[in-house]
């Protein structure tokens, strides 16, 4: 095997691309038989390091594909053609609780893909590869715009797909944990959707005065993305995950401003009083802490707090009265919040006001709350400070294969759905390709 060392030849294609896009590794010039591990890592932001890997046996042609290739052990088995990417996890060693979020996106995420030979599974880091490729995987294709929105008191960044537009907009909402997160706006961008990430539980107004924003902050926000001059004003949609859901689905039914053309609920419900702002909703979510759960791994579980669902409906969105298309993404192992149970209300509630033909429902088992865009590894539980309250370990459901394959089946089906509704009977614009 010592020759293979300056005979290996590793390709990746392709070695720059979107996050949401798959690349073939291949693996050549080795001895038909031989056992090799493939290997990806990857340092964060936060300077901790991600690792995967997988075993495989060269075939006849002194060839692995991984692409099409079972992998015999490691961070996954079987045919995973982007195991080496969803199955990343924090190097033996990490402080518990980490969670993979890409802060600039302005960056690319970089992976360092390595070939060793036999099937290791420890201390990479004293190993010599035979092979290595560093990989680029960008949220944000070229051309596409990002613009820093502080107008009217707003924490927000919009991003602008490629070319001249106008473009459908969205509203982009994120959970519990607050701050500015960009890299699913970005990823909307480069499909050609003009992706408003909006930050409002730590907005700097908030920051400065110490009060969380009203309702008219969403309406604000919903404003300023429908009167740029690069967006198609009547076609704007709503996403959001967790707490997101929750103003979301407010927002899409109460608002005299909002007029939506679709709505996309990640891992949410409809459970809220029905009047309150933000803040009163959180307040509302604290009251009901004494449902909290703490399992044997000393994790938090949150989804009992609006459990069971309220019959009272000052408790509940009447999404009956809500007259744009809704898409439920659901994870049927949510630790974090009762979406299975919030869906099946919301269908019920639907069907029986007239407008259940507006709702689809996409339920996945196994699969927990963060469902993430396509490739994202899996965290079954991490840290979390929300509602600014005390850090904690929290419990978010899952299983890491079932849970990766539900993320690329709900983007994919996400992204025809968005533009579906927001394309719809428009000539304006052709739908950009994705590929970098």
């Amino acid at each position: 095997m010592d020759r293979n060392q300056c005979c290996v030849k590793l390709s990746i294609r392709p070695s720059r691309g979107l996050m949401d896009e798959k690349f073939v590794v291949l693996v050549q010039n080795i001895l038909p038989g031989s056992q090799l591990t493939v290997h990806a890592l990857h340092q964060c932001e936060d300077g901790h390091s991600w690792q995967a890997y997988a075993h495989y046996t060269a075939d006849a042609t002194g060839t692995v594909n991984v692409s099409k290739d079972c992998s015999l052990g490691g961070t996954y088995s079987g045919v995973e053609p982007m195991g080496l990417l969803w199955s990343l996890r924090p190097v033996p060693g990490s402080k518990p609780g980490l969670r993979m979020r890409k802060k600039n996106v302005q960056t690319p995420m970089e992976v360092t893909i390595s070939v060793y030979q036999d099937h290791q599974a420890e201390n990479f880091v004293d190993l010599v590869p035979l092979a290595g490729v560093v990989v680029e995987r960008w949220y944000m294709a070229p051309g596409v715009r990002r613009i820093p929105i502080t107008e009217e008191n707003l924490t927000a960044t919009l991003f602008l797909p490629s070319g001249p537009g106008p473009f459908p907009g969205l509203l982009d909402l994120w959970g519990g944990g607050g701050q500015l997160v960009e890299y699913r706006a970005a990823l909307l961008a480069s499909h050609g959707i003009a992706s408003l990430a909006l930050d409002y539980l730590t907005p700097k107004i908030t920051l400065e005065t110490g009060k969380m924003v009203d309702n008219q902050y969403f309406e604000t926000a919903y404003r300023v993305l429908q009167q740029h001059p690069q967006v198609l004003g009547s076609r704007i949609a709503m996403l959001g995950l967790s707490l997101g859901t929750t103003i979301t689905l407010k927002m899409a039914v109460y608002s005299k401003v909002m007029k939506l053309r679709c709505a996309v609920c990640i891992s949410g419900s409809h459970v809220q009083p029905v009047n309150a702002t933000v803040d009163q909703i959180l307040t509302f979510f604290k009251e009901n802490n004494g449902k909290t759960r703490i399992n044997e791994n000393n994790e938090v579980i949150l989804r009992h707090v609006s459990l069971p669902m309220p019959t009272d409906p000052s408790l509940k969105v009447d999404v009956g009265q809500l007259q744009c298309p809704l898409l439920l993404l659901v994870g049927q192992d949510d630790q974090n919040w009762p979406a299975p149970e919030s869906a099946t209300d919301m269908k019920e509630m639907m069907e029986r006001a007239g407008n259940g033909h507006l709702l689809t429902v996409l339920s996945y088992p196994d699969t927990g709350h963060l469902i993430e865009p396509p490739y994202t590894p899996h965290a079954r539980a991490s840290t979390l400070r929300a509602y600014a309250r005390e850090k904690i370990m929290n419990l978010w459901g899952g299983q890491t294969t079932a849970h990766s394959h539900a993320q690329e089946d709900a983007w994919r089906k996400t992204l025809v759905f968005l533009k579906e509704n927001l394309y719809g009977g428009s000539n304006h614009y052709t739908i950009p390709s994705s590929h970098l």
